[in-house]
């Protein structure tokens, strides 16, 4: 047992796919430090430089956050569609009947509601 706190750092290079590797770092030791150490940036060919973005536990961090022991620190690759129009598009493909309010219709209520 160390004297370390014991991290993840996980990256999802495509949808459904969670890469991870825990690592052991001293105390005081920055989600930068982390990234680093993990070796992803050099080896899948990121950017330190404004992306990717990184996160610890899911809320956006800057590479000076303090680790704690037990954080899972997130490597987070680019939008390649804007979340507005991916929305747009469910919602032509599926129509407007199996959406948003009218997905949960009651048994024999009225159109709409």
């Amino acid at each position: 047992m160390g004297l370390g706190i014991r991290i993840s750092v996980v990256y999802s290079p495509s949808a459904r796919t969670v890469q991870e590797v825990e690592l052991e770092l001293a105390p005081g030791a920055t989600v930068g430090v982390a990234v680093q150490a993990s070796g992803w940036l050099a080896h899948l060919g990121l950017t330190g430089e404004g992306e990717p973005q990184l996160g610890v536990w899911g809320r956006k961090a800057s590479v000076d956050q303090v680790l704690q022991d037990h954080d899972r620190v997130e490597i987070c690759r680019a939008l390649t569609v804007d979340p507005k129009v991916a929305r747009r598009a469910r919602f032509v493909k599926q129509g407007a009947r199996t959406t948003g309010l009218f997905a949960r219709k009651r048994p024999g209520a009225k159109a709409g509601y």
